[in-house]
């Protein structure tokens, strides 16, 4: 690594294992060629494959965010409906 970089590290440490192996499976899904990997290290990748995976892992988060929000969002506006009918039962 370079002079004044430094390491990437997790937010959530405990996620770090379930996100390593997202990015196998999205690899494994865009037909990437995994073989230049050794122990881990992705180093020997092209970038172009790097940044699809990191792509790919993105947008699949982003889409599982909105997913949740909306969901999130539909059972508040269900429970509120509820609260106001038992409130007002004319």
């Amino acid at each position: 690594m370079g002079t004044g970089q430094k390491s990437n590290s997790y937010v959530v440490k405990e996620a770090g294992a379930a996100l390593d192996k997202f990015k196998w499976e999205v690899a494994h899904e865009l037909n990437i060629d995994l073989t230049p990997i050794q122990g881990g290290y992705w180093g020997y990748m092209t970038a172009r494959d790097c940044g699809a995976v990191g792509g790919h892992m993105v947008k699949r988060m982003i889409e599982a965010a909105e997913s949740s929000l909306a969901s999130q969002a539909a059972s508040q506006v269900a429970g509120s409906f509820r609260q106001s009918i038992t409130n007002n039962p004319n």
